[in-house]
């Protein structure tokens, strides 16, 4: 009952500071976010909400003159994603960013090997992701609920390491990658619904900081 309290407690405060921040931009949103932001709460809201990807952004926040130096860096980044590939869905989070593709747009239908589209459009990504070298990348793979759970977890896994074999084949660094699939556990779309399961049947991008982005930007704060 205590951890249960505590958690609504969490999600309580996300909610103020997220709600409470209208007249704030995404860069200062990413600090508030922050102060009160860290794993456990990233889990919580991630649960919560069926967002995998809203918690661990959430979870890696620093906060403060730090985070919102982050989150400067970050709307650039995800502006220059957003300019370069339009068939990508590009979210600014807190410190971080989420890059959406829907798995048509990847794959063939219950395939794992890459479209040429595809390569076009990761093509596109790598050089943007090289552009700003200082984030770790993680790669979550999804599916829709058709099939059996054993088989979309297999599947959600497979796409996400073809995606990430070719982000380091084309020059994306090994220690910034690491990858998850989540099978159809975590929907962010209405299964029951022929659109639905198409934009569940998607491969998510989560981009932080990573150590050294973290440091400098602790050092440009006069922390």
């Amino acid at each position: 009952m205590c951890k249960f309290k505590m958690n609504l407690m969490v999600i309580a405060c996300a909610a103020l500071i997220l709600s409470g921040c209208s007249s704030l931009n995404k860069t200062q949103k990413g600090g508030a976010v922050g102060v009160v932001a860290g794993g456990t709460m990233g889990a919580v809201i991630g649960n919560a909400s069926g967002n995998t990807a809203l918690g661990a952004i959430i979870g890696a926040a620093v906060g403060g003159a730090t985070g919102a130096i982050i989150g400067h860096q970050m709307d650039k980044q995800a502006e220059e994603i957003e300019n370069t590939i339009p068939d990508a869905k590009v979210e600014r989070v807190g410190e971080g960013i989420v890059v959406e593709f829907s798995s048509n747009v990847l794959f063939g239908f219950d395939q794992s090997n890459l479209s040429t589209d595809a390569k076009i459009n990761l093509n596109k990504l790598v050089k943007v992701l090289n552009t700003f070298p200082d984030t770790d990348i993680e790669i979550q793979g999804h599916t829709d609920s058709k099939g059996s759970e054993s088989y979309n977890n297999s599947l959600s896994l497979k796409r996400a390491g073809e995606v990430s074999d070719y982000l380091r084949y084309n020059g994306v660094g090994t220690n910034r990658i690491s990858i998850k699939g989540f099978g159809e556990s975590m929907p962010k779309y209405d299964n029951s619904t022929a659109d639905g399961r198409t934009q569940n049947r998607r491969v998510e991008f989560l981009i932080t900081a990573n150590e050294k982005m973290k440091e400098d930007a602790e050092k440009a704060a006069g922390n």
